[in-house]
């Protein structure tokens, strides 16, 4: 094998393995961004069921009760 082709060979090798440890970098990164994403939907998850189970204890009610309001100002 020539000397010429064996320096293209390596070159192309070195091009590849630097291609590879970005792709590495950026698999790892995504893979850090989804785990946060997953945690986050997960807490706002749960949010939305307290929120839920609050509502329907309260009845669905969007209104206080009579006895919960405060007077008008004119009073």
């Amino acid at each position: 094998m020539s000397t010429d082709k064996l320096q293209e060979l390596t070159t192309r090798v070195e091009s590849l393995e630097s291609q590879i440890s970005f792709q590495e970098d950026t698999i790892d990164q995504l893979n850090a961004e989804i785990t946060a994403l997953n945690l986050s939907q997960a807490t706002l998850k749960r949010q939305i069921e307290l929120l839920a189970q609050k509502f329907s204890q309260d009845k669905g009610s969007a209104v206080a009760d009579q006895s919960e309001e405060t007077p008008p100002p004119h009073y």
